[in-house]
């Protein structure tokens, strides 16, 4: 139990970090004038970060690639460049809390079809009727957070 606790404020701490990055790099990408460049800095600092702590923390690796794994298990970068290329452009133009507003919504979407289906290996959690209404609950709230008229944004 103690356990979940660290998780839940590490998972807290990065969902923190979505929103920041969003608007550091979306604002890094205007002075640039450059979304591409903004994009390449932001994962070569990721990648440099990411190194230093596997060689710290594992050494080495051994082998980069495990051939028994199927190959979409290696897709997931393109899932972050393509997150990072995405709010670099977008954030300057729909806002931040847009932006992180509908990849929150798509988040919440796309976990429920993975933990639904068990995809890519996932534990399986079926969708009950206490969790489509949780994800209803959710949908509303972003759509209330968004809702200018509330004063809550902008």
């Amino acid at each position: 139990m103690q356990g979940s606790y660290v998780y839940a404020l590490v998972m807290l701490s990065a969902g923190i970090g979505i929103p920041t990055m969003a608007t550091l790099n979306s604002g890094l990408g205007s002075k640039l004038q450059s979304t591409s460049l903004a994009t390449a800095m932001a994962l070569a600092l990721g990648f440099l970060t990411v190194s230093i702590y596997l060689i710290a923390t594992e050494g080495f690796p051994k082998k980069f690639i495990a051939s028994e794994l199927p190959f979409f298990f290696y897709l997931g970068g393109l899932c972050v460049a393509f997150y990072v290329i995405s709010v670099t452009w977008i954030v300057p133009k729909f806002g931040v809390s847009n932006a992180i507003a509908f990849a929150l919504l798509g988040q919440l979407l796309a976990m429920s079809v993975i933990d639904h289906f068990g995809l890519f290996g996932a534990q399986q959690y079926q969708i009950t009727v206490k969790r489509l209404l949780g994800l209803i609950t959710m949908a509303v709230g972003i759509y209330l957070v968004l809702d200018k008229s509330t004063g809550v944004t902008r």
